[in-house]
């Protein structure tokens, strides 16, 4: 049994939804993130709110793993940088001090 969903408008004053009349009709193409089916597909922009927020909210999740394992990748950067110049430095300072004590 596959439910429908009656077509009274909320915005409307629950009144038969006027379909390609009314601004928030629209079409969504894409893939469904909860199902994986291709979504081509007419209806209110209401009722796809649900699996658009949904969609958005996977982005972001995936756009914070992308910003952490960036992140992680600079620290490593800039520990290595940091070992590097402080063995440069300390090889300045050691031939600096040999060079003092040679005079």
């Amino acid at each position: 049994m596959k439910i429908k969903p009656d077509t009274s408008c909320p915005l409307n004053n629950f009144k038969k939804c006027r379909g390609l009349e009314c601004s928030w009709f629209m079409q969504v193409r894409g893939v469904n993130p909860n199902t994986g089916q291709e979504v081509d597909d007419w209806g209110c922009a209401v009722t796809w709110l649900p699996m658009l927020l949904i969609e958005n909210a996977q982005q972001s999740r995936q756009t914070g793993a992308a910003v952490e394992s960036f992140r992680n990748e600079m620290v490593k950067i800039n520990t290595n940088n940091s070992h590097l110049l402080s063995n440069a430095i300390n090889n300045e300072l050691i031939s600096y001090n040999k060079e003092e004590d040679g005079k």
